[in-house]
Protein backbone atom coordinates (compact mmCIF):
# COMPACT_ATOMS: atom_id res chain seq x y z
CA UNK A 1 0.00 0.00 0.00
CA UNK A 2 2.81 2.33 0.05
CA UNK A 3 1.89 5.78 -1.18
CA UNK A 4 -1.73 4.65 -1.22
CA UNK A 5 -2.56 7.80 1.21
CA UNK A 6 0.26 10.07 -0.49
CA UNK A 7 -1.05 13.83 0.09
CA UNK A 8 -3.83 13.44 1.81
CA UNK A 9 -4.10 14.01 5.43
CA UNK A 10 -5.22 12.01 8.26
CA UNK A 11 -5.60 12.32 12.13
CA UNK A 12 -5.93 9.42 14.36
CA UNK A 13 -6.67 9.84 18.01
CA UNK A 14 -5.06 7.34 20.67
CA UNK A 15 -1.79 7.53 18.72
CA UNK A 16 0.96 7.11 21.61
CA UNK A 17 0.82 3.90 21.49
CA UNK A 18 -1.24 0.12 20.52
CA UNK A 19 -3.74 0.13 17.93
CA UNK A 20 -3.76 4.01 17.05
CA UNK A 21 0.08 3.56 16.99
CA UNK A 22 -0.11 1.04 14.70
CA UNK A 23 -2.60 2.86 12.30
CA UNK A 24 -0.67 6.16 12.53
CA UNK A 25 1.88 4.43 11.31
CA UNK A 26 0.44 2.55 8.80
CA UNK A 27 -0.77 5.66 7.29
CA UNK A 28 2.65 7.42 7.42
CA UNK A 29 4.13 4.63 5.76
CA UNK A 30 1.45 4.98 3.38
CA UNK A 31 2.55 8.13 2.61
CA UNK A 32 -0.20 10.26 4.20
CA UNK A 33 0.51 13.45 5.98
CA UNK A 34 -0.29 11.87 9.49
CA UNK A 35 -0.95 13.39 13.04
CA UNK A 36 -1.91 11.90 16.00
CA UNK A 37 -3.21 12.72 19.19
CA UNK A 38 -2.81 11.25 22.60
CA UNK A 39 -2.52 12.24 26.38
CA UNK A 40 1.09 11.28 25.99
CA UNK A 41 3.50 9.66 23.77
CA UNK A 42 5.80 7.40 25.48
CA UNK A 43 8.35 6.85 22.59
CA UNK A 44 11.62 8.36 22.11
CA UNK A 45 10.29 9.65 18.66
CA UNK A 46 7.29 8.90 16.17
CA UNK A 47 7.76 9.03 12.50
CA UNK A 48 4.65 11.29 12.20
CA UNK A 49 3.73 14.46 14.11
CA UNK A 50 2.21 14.47 17.60
CA UNK A 51 -0.14 16.61 19.43
CA UNK A 52 -0.84 16.46 23.27
CA UNK A 53 -4.38 16.21 23.45
CA UNK A 54 -6.83 15.01 25.97
CA UNK A 55 -10.10 13.83 23.82
CA UNK A 56 -12.61 14.00 26.77
CA UNK A 57 -11.93 17.70 27.23
CA UNK A 58 -14.31 19.43 24.68
CA UNK A 59 -12.96 22.30 25.21
CA UNK A 60 -9.20 21.49 24.72
CA UNK A 61 -10.24 19.36 21.21
CA UNK A 62 -12.39 22.63 20.25
CA UNK A 63 -9.06 24.67 20.18
CA UNK A 64 -6.82 21.94 18.42
CA UNK A 65 -9.51 20.99 16.00
CA UNK A 66 -9.61 25.03 15.12
CA UNK A 67 -5.89 25.60 14.95
CA UNK A 68 -5.00 22.25 12.91
CA UNK A 69 -7.95 23.59 10.02
CA UNK A 70 -6.86 26.30 10.15
CA UNK A 71 -3.37 25.25 9.73
CA UNK A 72 -4.51 22.96 7.03
CA UNK A 73 -8.08 22.75 5.96
CA UNK A 74 -8.69 20.05 4.61
CA UNK A 75 -9.02 16.45 6.62
CA UNK A 76 -9.11 13.16 3.98
CA UNK A 77 -9.56 10.72 7.05
CA UNK A 78 -10.27 10.97 10.82
CA UNK A 79 -9.28 7.50 12.86
CA UNK A 80 -10.88 7.59 16.28
CA UNK A 81 -8.39 4.99 18.17
CA UNK A 82 -8.51 6.53 21.59
CA UNK A 83 -9.98 4.02 24.56
CA UNK A 84 -9.28 3.19 28.00
CA UNK A 85 -10.04 -0.11 30.00
CA UNK A 86 -11.75 0.01 33.61
CA UNK A 87 -12.71 -3.63 34.64
CA UNK A 88 -14.86 -4.35 37.69
CA UNK A 89 -18.16 -6.22 38.48
CA UNK A 90 -21.14 -3.97 37.60
CA UNK A 91 -21.84 -3.01 40.98
CA UNK A 92 -18.42 -2.77 41.83
CA UNK A 93 -17.13 -0.03 39.80
CA UNK A 94 -16.58 3.45 41.34
CA UNK A 95 -18.53 6.40 39.50
CA UNK A 96 -14.87 7.20 38.08
CA UNK A 97 -14.60 4.18 36.05
CA UNK A 98 -17.66 4.60 35.01
CA UNK A 99 -17.73 7.90 34.07
CA UNK A 100 -14.20 8.10 32.74
CA UNK A 101 -14.45 5.18 30.21
CA UNK A 102 -17.74 6.50 28.52
CA UNK A 103 -16.00 10.05 28.90
CA UNK A 104 -13.22 8.85 26.98
CA UNK A 105 -14.31 5.85 24.47
CA UNK A 106 -17.70 7.96 23.46
CA UNK A 107 -17.32 11.30 24.64
CA UNK A 108 -13.79 11.75 23.05
CA UNK A 109 -15.54 10.47 19.80
CA UNK A 110 -18.28 12.78 19.95
CA UNK A 111 -15.70 15.89 20.35
CA UNK A 112 -13.80 15.02 17.26
CA UNK A 113 -16.91 14.10 15.09
CA UNK A 114 -18.24 17.78 16.57
CA UNK A 115 -15.26 19.51 15.43
CA UNK A 116 -14.92 18.14 12.40
CA UNK A 117 -17.74 16.84 10.39
CA UNK A 118 -18.48 20.73 8.92
CA UNK A 119 -14.85 20.33 7.52
CA UNK A 120 -15.82 17.11 5.81
CA UNK A 121 -19.53 18.49 4.41
CA UNK A 122 -17.53 21.27 2.80
CA UNK A 123 -14.96 18.79 1.00
CA UNK A 124 -17.65 16.83 0.13
CA UNK A 125 -15.11 13.98 0.83
CA UNK A 126 -13.70 11.90 3.30
CA UNK A 127 -13.70 8.92 5.63
CA UNK A 128 -13.68 8.28 9.20
CA UNK A 129 -12.94 4.81 10.83
CA UNK A 130 -13.72 4.50 14.24
CA UNK A 131 -12.11 1.37 16.95
CA UNK A 132 -14.60 -0.07 18.42
CA UNK A 133 -15.02 -3.66 20.28
CA UNK A 134 -15.69 -6.93 19.94
CA UNK A 135 -17.47 -6.29 23.41
CA UNK A 136 -20.17 -4.05 22.20
CA UNK A 137 -20.85 -7.52 20.01
CA UNK A 138 -20.96 -9.87 22.60
CA UNK A 139 -21.22 -9.17 26.75
CA UNK A 140 -17.87 -9.89 28.81
CA UNK A 141 -18.54 -10.53 32.44
CA UNK A 142 -16.24 -7.69 34.39
CA UNK A 143 -16.56 -5.17 31.05
CA UNK A 144 -19.97 -3.77 31.82
CA UNK A 145 -18.77 -0.15 31.15
CA UNK A 146 -16.28 -0.66 28.64
CA UNK A 147 -18.76 -2.76 26.47
CA UNK A 148 -21.43 -0.46 27.08
CA UNK A 149 -19.21 2.07 25.85
CA UNK A 150 -18.29 0.76 22.72
CA UNK A 151 -21.70 0.22 22.45
CA UNK A 152 -22.66 3.11 22.53
CA UNK A 153 -19.80 4.34 20.63
CA UNK A 154 -20.80 2.26 17.39
CA UNK A 155 -24.22 3.65 17.48
CA UNK A 156 -22.86 7.29 17.50
CA UNK A 157 -20.72 6.42 14.69
CA UNK A 158 -23.50 4.97 12.44
CA UNK A 159 -25.26 8.24 13.21
CA UNK A 160 -22.91 10.12 12.09
CA UNK A 161 -22.63 7.74 9.28
CA UNK A 162 -25.82 8.78 8.11
CA UNK A 163 -25.54 12.26 8.84
CA UNK A 164 -22.51 12.41 5.98
CA UNK A 165 -23.85 10.10 3.75
CA UNK A 166 -25.26 12.33 1.43
CA UNK A 167 -22.00 14.31 1.48
CA UNK A 168 -19.93 11.45 0.28
CA UNK A 169 -18.22 10.84 3.73
CA UNK A 170 -17.75 7.31 4.45
CA UNK A 171 -17.99 6.63 7.88
CA UNK A 172 -17.38 2.72 9.34
CA UNK A 173 -15.83 0.75 12.45
CA UNK A 174 -13.74 -1.96 13.15
CA UNK A 175 -14.19 -3.96 16.61
CA UNK A 176 -10.98 -5.63 17.48
CA UNK A 177 -10.71 -8.76 19.72
CA UNK A 178 -8.16 -9.57 21.63
CA UNK A 179 -4.90 -7.61 20.53
CA UNK A 180 -1.52 -8.04 21.64
CA UNK A 181 -1.44 -4.23 23.33
CA UNK A 182 -0.57 -2.74 26.79
CA UNK A 183 -4.42 -2.87 27.57
CA UNK A 184 -4.88 -6.42 26.85
CA UNK A 185 -1.67 -7.47 28.71
CA UNK A 186 -2.68 -5.43 31.93
CA UNK A 187 -5.61 -8.12 31.91
CA UNK A 188 -3.27 -11.21 31.87
CA UNK A 189 -2.22 -12.32 35.46
CA UNK A 190 -0.72 -15.41 34.51
CA UNK A 191 2.20 -16.95 32.27
CA UNK A 192 0.10 -18.13 29.80
CA UNK A 193 -2.82 -15.56 29.87
CA UNK A 194 -2.62 -15.57 26.13
CA UNK A 195 -2.97 -19.25 25.90
CA UNK A 196 -6.04 -19.06 28.48
CA UNK A 197 -7.49 -16.37 26.32
CA UNK A 198 -7.48 -18.43 23.07
CA UNK A 199 -8.71 -21.85 24.44
CA UNK A 200 -11.99 -19.52 26.66
CA UNK A 201 -12.97 -19.40 29.84
CA UNK A 202 -15.84 -21.00 30.03
CA UNK A 203 -16.99 -20.63 34.07
CA UNK A 204 -16.62 -16.68 33.00
CA UNK A 205 -18.53 -17.23 29.49
CA UNK A 206 -16.29 -16.11 27.22
CA UNK A 207 -15.37 -17.70 23.98
CA UNK A 208 -12.31 -18.65 22.66
CA UNK A 209 -10.70 -17.51 19.43
CA UNK A 210 -11.21 -20.00 16.87
CA UNK A 211 -7.96 -19.05 14.68
CA UNK A 212 -5.85 -19.66 17.32
CA UNK A 213 -4.95 -16.14 17.93
CA UNK A 214 -4.37 -12.97 19.46
CA UNK A 215 -4.39 -10.33 16.84
CA UNK A 216 -1.53 -8.06 16.00
CA UNK A 217 -2.38 -4.25 16.24
CA UNK A 218 -1.00 -3.76 12.80
CA UNK A 219 -3.73 -6.38 11.75
CA UNK A 220 -6.25 -3.91 13.47
CA UNK A 221 -4.58 -1.02 11.00
CA UNK A 222 -4.29 -2.61 7.87
CA UNK A 223 -8.30 -2.88 7.82
CA UNK A 224 -8.81 0.78 9.26
CA UNK A 225 -6.48 1.35 6.12
CA UNK A 226 -8.51 -0.59 3.83
CA UNK A 227 -11.97 0.90 4.71
CA UNK A 228 -10.39 4.72 4.49
CA UNK A 229 -9.14 3.80 0.96
CA UNK A 230 -10.79 4.10 -2.66
CA UNK A 231 -10.91 0.30 -2.52
CA UNK A 232 -13.78 0.73 -0.07
CA UNK A 233 -15.53 3.37 -1.57
CA UNK A 234 -18.60 2.01 -1.51
CA UNK A 235 -18.82 1.29 2.24
CA UNK A 236 -20.00 3.01 4.77
CA UNK A 237 -22.10 2.56 7.78
CA UNK A 238 -20.13 -1.08 8.50
CA UNK A 239 -18.39 -2.70 11.38
CA UNK A 240 -15.71 -5.07 10.70
CA UNK A 241 -15.25 -7.32 13.89
CA UNK A 242 -11.58 -8.79 13.47
CA UNK A 243 -11.52 -11.37 16.75
CA UNK A 244 -10.28 -14.28 15.10
CA UNK A 245 -13.77 -15.65 15.00
CA UNK A 246 -14.44 -15.22 18.76
CA UNK A 247 -17.58 -13.66 18.29
CA UNK A 248 -18.82 -16.33 16.32
CA UNK A 249 -19.84 -13.47 13.80
CA UNK A 250 -22.30 -12.17 16.25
Amino acid sequence: MSGEFSGQYVWVTGAGKGIGYQTALAFQQAGAQVTGFDLAFPQADYPFSTVVLDVANAGQVAAVCQQQLAEQPRLDVLVNAAGILRMGATDSLSDADWNDTFAINVGGAFNLFRNTMACFRAQGKGAIVTVASDAAHTPRIGMSAYGASKAALKSLTLTVGLELAQHGVRCNLVSPGSTDTDMQRGMWASADAEQQRIRGYAGQFKLGIPLGKIAKPREIADTVLFLASPRASHITLQDIVIDGGSTLGA
